[in-house]
């Protein structure tokens, strides 16, 4: 059986920023299931792979900014653990901010009588209905069905950032037009 060899890094870096999508592909097979194990242990499956894979198509994407005699394991590692804090920042705070607007708007409810309940009700509706089709399937998907971003992000065809977008996006909407409730 005739087996090559594997390039050591740095052949493999050198050829990557000449634009060898085989150098590429070499780093992706070779670092690809160790990054993902790496991110697992900050963040969910779903969103560690969406990570190392937002991670491998930015390298190859920015392959010319990259150095020739960089440590890019160590490289790869402390990207995908930098991505991985962005991450756990972002989510924080998306809890924080949803769980102030469930507290205002629990707090609103119950100083108000059922007819303002009702009128809030249908506004909300109404608002959910006039959002953009593609931001509306997303949001409901993720508040009503409970689906994950990466759940939504294969029933759409979409990445897992674009379900994120749609969702923000949403939720800005729905800020602006719920304002009187809030």
């Amino acid at each position: 059986m005739n087996r090559t060899k594997p390039k050591p890094d740095t052949a493999l870096l050198s050829n990557l920023i000449g634009g060898d999508m085989k150098a590429y592909e070499g780093i992706f097979l070779k670092y690809y299931p160790n990054l993902c194990a790496y991110a697992r242990q900050f963040v969910s499956e779903g969103n560690a792979e969406n990570i190392v894979q937002d991670l491998m198509l930015w390298i190859w994407e920015n392959r010319r900014m990259l150095s020739r005699d960089m440590n890019l394991s160590a490289y790869l590692f402390r990207a995908v653990r930098n991505r991985c804090i962005v991450s756990i920042n972002h989510q924080d705070m998306q809890r924080r901010v949803f769980g102030s607007l469930r507290e205002e708007i629990v707090a609103q409810i119950e100083n108000y009588d059922f007819p303002v309940i009702e009128e809030m009700k249908s506004d909300i509706d109404k608002a959910i209905e006039e959002l953009p089709e593609t931001y509306r399937e997303a949001f409901v998907m993720s508040r009503f069905h409970k689906k994950t971003y990466t759940d939504i992000a294969e029933k759409l065809n979409v990445s897992a950032k674009t379900v994120d977008y749609r969702i923000q996006q949403s939720l800005k909407i729905l800020r602006d037009r719920l304002k009187k409730f809030l």
